[in-house]
C-alpha cells in the first residue's frame, strides 16, 4: 500500500482546567490519500475544526496533544518545534479558514498579502511574486484580478474573499489544503462556486483536501471519502457515496435522515432526541448511546472502536460486532 499523504493516528487533544482536564478529541484515526478529498462531518462541537487545528499546530491554549501522532508522507510533524511547523504551515499545508476576516489582514492589501506569502515559502523576486499573486487571483475566479489585486479585503464581498483566502491557501503549491467550513454564511450559488474553485485549484495541482463541514450536500458534491465525527472520536468513515447512501452508524442514520429530498412524502424529517453531550460529561461506553434507539446493555458499558466492514468502512458500533459474533457462530 502507497504511503498516505496525511495519517492521523490515535489522536488525543485535551484542555487542561481548574475542574480537570478535558478530553476534546478521543484516539480519533483516519488517512487522506494523495489526490484525494476527504470530508468531515459531524454536529458542532464534535472535534471537526479541533482535528485540523490540531494538524497544522494551530491549538489555542490551553489545548494541546496528548496522544497519538500525525504524519504528513510519512514524515512526523506534530512533534516539530513551532519554528519548524511555521515551514510546514503555508508551503506543504494550506488552511482555508471558515471566515476569510480572520484570515485576511485589513490595514495590508490583498496584493501585500499574497506576496508576502508567497516570498515567505518560494525563491521568487518581488516582479514575479506579483505576476504568481495575479495568476492565483485568476484562477480562483476574481475578475479583473491585476487591477483588484491592489484592493483592500472590504472592498471585496464575502464570497470573493472566499477566493482570496483559497489563492492564499495554495500560494506556495501545498500538498494538503485543509478547508474549515469554507462556505458558511454564503449564499448557496456563491457555495457552488467556492467548492468548484477550490476542487478545480486542486485537481489542477493535485493537492489533497480536507473538507470539515456540517453540510452533507457539500460533502456528497466534492468528497471521495466521508469522515462523520461524534464526541471527538470518529463514529464512521467510508466512502461518500456509500456512506450516504446506506449509512451503519445510528448518528450517522440520523444524520442523513435529516436531510430533505425531492421524493419524501413523511410530514417531518428525521430527529435525532438530545443533544451532544459536553466534555465534561462524556458517557461511559459509547457517547452515542443516550440518543441511540438501538441501544444495549455493552453500549452503555463498552467504548467501541472502529470496526472493519469491508469496501474501505469502518463503524464504531457494537452493532456490527454483535452480528460478526453471530456469524461466527
Amino acid at each position: 500500500m502507497p504511503t498516505p499523504l496525511l495519517s492521523v493516528r490515535d489522536l488525543v487533544v485535551e484542555f487542561p482546567t481548574r475542574r480537570g482536564t478535558l478530553r476534546a478529541l478521543d484516539h480519533v484515526s483516519f488517512d487522506i490519500a494523495e489526490g484525494e478529498v476527504l470530508g468531515m462531518v459531524g454536529e458542532s462541537g464534535a472535534g471537526k475544526s479541533l482535528t485540523g487545528a490540531a494538524i497544522i499546530g494551530l491549538l489555542e491554549a490551553p489545548g494541546r496533544i496528548a496522544g497519538g501522532e500525525v504524519r504528513l508522507k510519512g514524515e512526523r510533524i506534530d512533534n516539530l518545534s513551532p519554528e519548524k511547523m511555521r515551514r510546514v504551515r503555508g508551503r506543504r499545508i494550506g488552511m482555508v479558514f471558515q471566515d476569510p476576516l480572520t484570515s485576511l489582514n485589513p490595514l495590508y492589501t490583498v496584493a501585500e498579502q499574497l506576496i508576502e506569502t508567497i516570498r515567505t515559502h518560494l525563491d521568487l523576486s518581488e516582479k514575479d511574486a506579483r505576476k504568481r499573486a495575479v495568476g492565483l487571483l485568476d484562477r480562483v475566479g476574481i475578475p479583473a484580478a491585476a487591477r483588484r489585486i491592489d484592493d483592500y479585503p472590504h472592498h471585496f464581498s464575502g464570497g470573493m474573499r472566499q477566493r482570496v483566502v483559497i489563492a492564499l491557501a495554495l500560494a506556495a503549491e501545498p500538498e494538503l489544503v485543509i478547508a474549515d467550513e469554507p462556505t458558511t454564511a454564503l449564499d448557496v450559488s456563491v457555495q457552488a462556486q467556492i467548492i468548484d474553485v477550490l476542487k478545480e485549484a486542486c485537481i489542477e495541482r493535485g493537492a489533497s483536501v480536507m473538507l470539515i463541514t456540517h453540510d452533507m450536500g457539500v460533502i456528497a458534491e466534492t468528497a471521495d471519502r466521508v469522515a462523520v465525527l461524534y464526541a471527538g472520536r470518529v463514529a464512521e468513515i467510508g466512502p461518500v457515496r456509500d456512506v450516504i447512501q446506506a449509512a451503519e452508524h445510528p448518528y450517522t442514520s440520523g444524520l442523513m435522515g435529516a436531510i430533505p429530498t425531492l421524493t419524501q412524502t413523511a410530514d417531518r424529517l428525521t430527529q435525532i432526541p438530545g443533544s451532544m453531550p459536553r466534555l465534561n460529561a462524556i458517557p461511559q461506553g459509547c457517547a452515542f448511546n443516550p440518543r441511540c434507539k438501538h441501544v444495549f446493555d455493552r453500549c452503555r458499558r463498552d467504548r467501541p472502536e472502529l470496526i472493519a466492514r469491508g469496501g474501505g468502512r469502518h463503524v464504531a458500533c457494537w452493532l456490527f460486532d454483535r452480528e460478526m459474533e453471530k456469524a461466527d457462530v
